[in-house]
């Protein structure tokens, strides 16, 4: 049986379980500013969730650029394949869109977790939050 399950969510009525996993990886973890994690793209967004045994452990969003942005997994179900299984959801998502350029803004740690999925670095290195960031597209 899959542990993990995702799925695309209303942002305001799942708001609580977005809001608890990018507060605690983002906010928490990270010390991202508050007010620099919420903006005007929440409300317009495609946001998923991913569960891990019916729990929510994990979210995303994709703008309707094709932008995939605040990937956050919960710590303690990091190296169990859901960024994996939430990065082909939304490129998924965006091709049924017919979105064709796909993009994303990258921590410098994630870089090569993006690379083994198909994503190029299109940018130098730049401060995001005070945390070094590179531009990646979706070659596939």
């Amino acid at each position: 049986m899959n542990k993990i399950k995702i799925k695309i969510v209303d942002f305001d009525a799942n708001f609580s379980d977005i809001e608890y996993i990018r507060s605690k990886v983002f906010i928490s973890e990270q010390e991202v500013p508050v007010e620099l994690e919420w903006d005007e793209y929440d409300k317009v967004s495609t946001h998923i969730l991913a569960y891990y045994d019916n729990k929510p452990v994990a979210t995303a969003r994709l703008l309707m650029d094709g932008h995939i942005g605040r990937m956050a997994v919960l710590k303690e179900y990091r190296n169990r394949h859901i960024g994996k299984n939430m990065l082909k959801f939304l490129v998924n998502i965006a091709r049924k869109k017919s979105i064709n350029k796909i993009e994303l803004s990258a921590q410098e740690h994630a870089v090569e977790f993006y690379k083994k999925f198909g994503f190029s670095v299109i940018s130098d290195v730049y401060m995001d939050a005070g945390i070094p960031h590179y531009d990646m597209k979706y070659i596939g």
